[in-house]
């Protein structure tokens, strides 16, 4: 089978949008990266606390400005960032809110480890309150990793399967991955898929503690944001048509040809990247020098030589665009996956030609969790 031939039933993304360290929505992201802007800021000393002085943050993100007074009082900032980017993506068009919503409608987000932040709180509340160690039961849902999930569908009527994915870096891809298996075996019409990262004074020092700037060189500044596809089986709506919305025809972005994740033991990046990467491209069928861009995670130290090295050894006889960000938006930890995929469904938005073209995305995170997807293009609409 060539190339350019669909196989049966693989998922297509008809829709995406962010929030980013370039602002709110889609078209800030577009605009971001489209005009090579990096984001980074002076952090408020006093209202951060943070190991750094500098930082990418979502401009001007308040949760009362954004999202309406309304049942925000305790809500922390990566439900918040979670809970704006879907209501962002199901406003774009009204056939997004027709077809992800209700009853079939999935999420799957990815995450480091939910909200830091407030697992620290009140961790801290619980030891230091006045006895009987009194604390807000209010926030003790932002101390459950699923939060952000749960959430998110309760604002936005998502009835379907609710899924929270802790992968690092990698987590954008092990969400992709889960919503590919949810739509396969009909557990969902439809599934908003990605991965969000907050920053917060608790995840700067974690950072600060964990990075080892001998073997790892200068620290990345830390971001934060939320990526956010719209992923279908490719075909015509499953729903009854008789309130189908104006333009309600599929507007399909990109195929997703094949997604694999693999794990690093002993500091392995290189073969276990490599596994993974020859696992995808015989699973979609696509030759080496069919792959048209490439998205790495811009990994620090000897695991980014290595992913850059198990890329160039998949693709050869290629001579592929890579496309970066990280020096743009910074480190934005679990949202980094799903970053690297708007980031290339931009730029086939803007190329000539890229329809029909592959695009390779890898991630690798420190603590060993590696993954690849391959996706075919739709190019500019």
């Amino acid at each position: 089978m060539s190339g350019g031939t669909a196989l049966v039933n693989r998922p297509v993304i008809t829709a995406w949008s962010a929030v980013s360290p370039f602002g709110i929505g889609r078209a800030a992201f577009t605009e971001g990266i489209r005009e090579r802007r990096p984001a980074a800021a002076p952090l408020e000393e006093e209202r951060w606390q943070a190991a750094g002085d500098r930082a990418c943050l979502v401009p001007d993100f308040d949760l009362r400005t954004v999202l309406g007074k309304k049942g925000v009082r305790s809500m922390d900032r990566v439900t918040g960032l979670a809970v704006t980017t879907v209501a962002r993506l199901l406003d774009d068009a009204p056939r997004n809110r027709w077809v992800a919503t209700g009853e079939d409608a999935a999420l799957v987000l990815g995450t480091t480890t939910g909200s830091v932040q407030s697992q620290m709180d009140f961790t801290r509340d619980s030891l230091t309150g006045e006895k009987p160690y009194l604390v807000d039961p209010a926030r003790f849902p932002n101390a459950v990793m699923n939060c952000a999930a749960g959430q998110s569908a309760i604002w936005h009527q998502l009835k379907g399967p609710n899924t929270t994915i802790a992968g690092g870096h990698a987590a954008g891809l092990y969400a992709l991955n889960y919503a590919r298996r949810l739509l396969t075996f009909g557990r969902a019409r439809t599934v908003l898929c990605g991965a969000v990262e907050e920053f917060s004074h608790a995840r700067s020092w974690l950072e600060s503690h964990a990075h080892q700037p001998d073997t790892e060189g200068p620290a990345q500044l830390p971001g934060e944001g939320c990526g956010l596809l719209l992923v279908e089986q490719r075909g015509p709506d499953a729903r009854d048509g008789a309130d189908a919305p104006d333009g309600a025809e599929q507007p399909v972005l990109a195929e997703i040809l094949a997604v694999e994740m693999g794990i690093a033991l002993d500091g392995g990046v290189r073969p276990a990247l490599a596994a993974c990467l020859r696992r995808a491209l015989e699973r979609a069928q696509v030759r080496p020098e069919e792959i048209w861009a490439v998205s790495t995670s811009e990994a620090p130290g000897p695991s980014g030589e290595q992913e850059r090295a198990a890329v160039a050894e998949a693709a050869v006889g290629a001579d592929p665009v890579h496309l970066t960000q990280a020096a743009l938006i910074g480190d934005t930890g679990a949202a980094a996956a799903a970053f690297q995929i708007a980031g290339v469904l931009v730029h086939a938005e803007t190329t000539p030609g890229a329809a029909g073209r592959v695009a390779l995305v890898t991630s690798v995170d420190r603590d060993g969790a590696v993954g690849c997807a391959l996706l075919r293009l739709a190019g500019p609409r």
